[in-house]
Order: structure tokens, then sequence, then C-alpha cells
């Protein structure tokens, strides 16, 4: 039987939760619901049990630091997905997109190695579990319009703003 522990942060962008197992991100976003999170893990990774704990140590300090605007903070943390080839670089490739950046969804498939596979990498975003940790938030249609965002074009506006805010400071 696998576990995971799971806990919900307040951020400026609303409740988010993280389901972790041995200090590596399963799923996180802006919900408050678990189970809604553990649908989403692929059924390879999906752990038996979670219990909810109210601070998941590293985790939890790195999203409070990244919500305080230490937008590294997060970059650190572990993150275990499962898919195919192309989406699970993709995922990687999209945890090296700087915050305070945007990508479209073609240069995203051009840096994953398919120059022509736009619709894959919009389903990378589409399937991707741990938000933020995997920052989808960054990728945007080619004529600049936000896309689509899970938990809202609102929240991916904000976190587009948050992040543009601090990077700024850090490039100074």
């Amino acid at each position: 039987m696998t576990t995971a522990h799971w806990s919900t942060t307040t951020l400026n962008t609303g409740a988010f939760t993280t389901i972790v197992r041995a200090g590596t991100v399963l799923a996180s976003g802006w919900t408050e619901d678990p189970e809604y999170l553990l649908a989403l893990i692929n059924t390879e990774l999906r752990p038996d049990e979670l219990l909810r704990v109210d601070d998941l140590g590293v985790v939890t300090t790195a999203l409070l630091r990244y919500d305080e605007g230490d937008l590294a903070a997060i970059d650190e943390i572990p993150v275990r997905q499962v898919s195919g080839p192309f989406v699970t670089h993709a995922w990687d490739v999209l945890r090296k997109v700087a915050p305070g950046g945007q990508v479209t969804y073609a240069e995203l498939a051009e840096r994953a190695g398919k120059g022509s596979a736009h619709r894959a990498a919009a389903a990378t975003c589409a399937r991707n579990a741990a938000a933020l940790f995997v920052p989808c938030h960054r990728v945007q249609r080619r004529d600049g319009t936000l896309g689509g965002f899970r938990y809202g074009l609102d929240r991916k506006a904000a976190l587009i703003a948050h992040e543009a805010k601090y990077a700024s400071v850090d490039a100074a």
C-alpha cells in the first residue's frame, strides 16, 4: 500500500493543495479537494492512501517563499509525473521556462524537440497534474492571449502578474 501526504497552503492566488510522496510532488493545484488532484495522478503513481498534514516541510516552505516573491523557490522541488516520452520531456522543458517569461505552445514544442507538435504541447499543459511546480501558466497562444488553464484564466493572469512583478525586481 502506498501512502502520500497532502496539505493546503493559503497563497495570494488562493487555496493551493499539494500531494507529496517521499518529498516529491505528485499533484498540486488551486483546490481544497485532494480527491480532485488524486484523480489527476497517473494510475502508475497514484497512492492508495492520502493522509492530511498541516505542513509538507520543504514543499510548503518553497510555496510560501514563491508567494513572497522568491520565484525560484519552487524550482528545486522534485516532481514526478508519468506519460509518454514527448509529454514527459515537455514537462521537464516547462520547468526551465524562467519566472516572468512566457513561451508559446509552438515554442514549447520546439524546445521539446518537436517543432510541429503544437497540439501535443497544448496537451502537455492540459495533462499537467503538478500546477505551479510545472509552470504551464507560462505558456500562451501565438497571438499573445493566455490560452487555457485548468484553474481559470483569472488565476493564470494573476500568476503571470505576480511573476512579472518579482522577476523585474530580480533582474534589477
